[in-house]
C-alpha cells in the first residue's frame, strides 16, 4: 500500500500537465494555424462598459494588438504598461483622448486637464514618477477612479511613447 501512494501521485501528476499549455490570456503563445485571429474588444462608453456591474471587481486589463489597432495603433501615441515589456493597460495622445480596457470592454476617455481622462465618472490620472525600468522606460503611475467605487486603484508601471512630442519627456 504504502509502494502504490507515490505511484498514484506522479499518475494524478503527470496526466494534469496537458492542461498546463492551455492559457488563453492575451500574450500566450498560441498556434497560428489552430487558433482564429484576435478580434478587438468591443468599444462602448464608460456608462455603457459600466453598468450592472460590481466596479470593486474591476481592473484595468491587458490590450491585445487587435485592441491596440482598433484604436489607430501606437505611432503618435504614449502606452502605461505596468511591466517593461507587456502590453499597454492605458493608451493615449498627448493633448488628445486616452483608452482603457475594462470589463473587456475598449473605453476611450476624452482629456480632462493636465495626464487626466474622464468620462461618465470614470477617470484616468497619469503621474510621472522618480525613475526608470531596466529598458529605459520611464516610471509612471496610473491611478483609476471608478464610478461608484469608494476606492480608487493605483498602478506603478512604464510610460513608452511611439513616435510622440512626449518622447523625451
Amino acid at each position: 500500500m504504502r509502494r502504490l501512494f507515490p505511484l498514484a501521485c506522479a499518475l494524478v501528476a503527470i496526466s494534469m500537465l496537458p492542461a498546463c499549455n492551455s492559457n488563453s490570456a492575451p500574450g500566450n503563445d498560441r498556434e497560428a494555424q489552430i487558433d482564429p485571429a484576435p478580434t478587438p474588444a468591443p468599444r462602448m462608453s464608460a456608462a455603457e462598459a459600466l453598468s450592472g456591474i460590481a466596479v470593486e471587481a474591476v481592473q484595468p486589463e491587458t490590450m491585445t494588438d487587435a485592441d491596440i489597432a482598433a484604436l489607430g495603433g501606437l505611432e503618435g501615441r504614449c502606452a502605461i504598461r505596468l511591466t517593461e515589456v507587456s502590453e499597454p493597460s492605458f493608451l493615449y495622445s498627448p493633448g488628445g483622448t486616452g483608452a482603457i480596457k475594462l470589463n473587456g470592454k475598449l473605453i476611450e476617455l476624452p482629456p480632462a486637464g493636465g495626464q487626466r481622462f474622464a468620462d461618465a465618472g470614470l477617470t484616468v490620472q497619469l503621474r510621472a514618477a522618480e525613475g526608470e525600468g531596466n529598458a529605459g522606460l520611464p516610471e509612471h503611475e496610473m491611478i483609476v477612479m471608478l464610478p461608484g467605487a469608494k476606492d480608487e486603484l493605483g498602478f506603478r508601471g512604464y510610460r513608452d511613447c511611439v513616435g510622440s512630442r512626449e518622447k523625451g519627456a
